[in-house]
């Protein structure tokens, strides 16, 4: 085997070894008086989202974008939703019920 092969595999398998993976941040989202506690969120990719129901009724939140399609499904006050971004773009997020219930979420790499 080439040594040059193997002190390059060597010093990659060091380096990855000193700088731990991104375990991402949580942002947690509220959702109170049929609105979303923020319009816009910036994140990264690795990251959750947390939406949390504040309100006396349910609440579905949903993606209407390709960059990361889900569907949260319909949850009632007091209840938590999470999802992990895995995509750089801005998400479009609604909910299913609320229509008027709408924020972007801005993920970079």
């Amino acid at each position: 085997m080439n040594q040059s092969f193997v002190r390059t595999a060597l010093a990659a398998v060091a380096l990855a070894l000193l700088v731990p993976a991104y375990a991402g941040t949580t942002h947690a989202v509220g959702q109170l008086k049929k609105a979303f506690s923020v319009p816009v969120l910036k994140a990264k990719v690795g990251d959750t989202v947390t939406f949390k129901n504040d309100d006396e009724f349910a609440h579905n939140v949903f993606s209407l974008s390709a960059v990361q399609e889900f569907d949260l499904g319909s949850y009632k006050k007091g209840d938590a939703r999470s999802v992990t971004l895995t995509a750089p773009g801005t998400i479009e997020v609604e909910c299913a019920i609320h229509p008027e219930m709408r924020m972007k979420i801005e993920v970079v790499q």
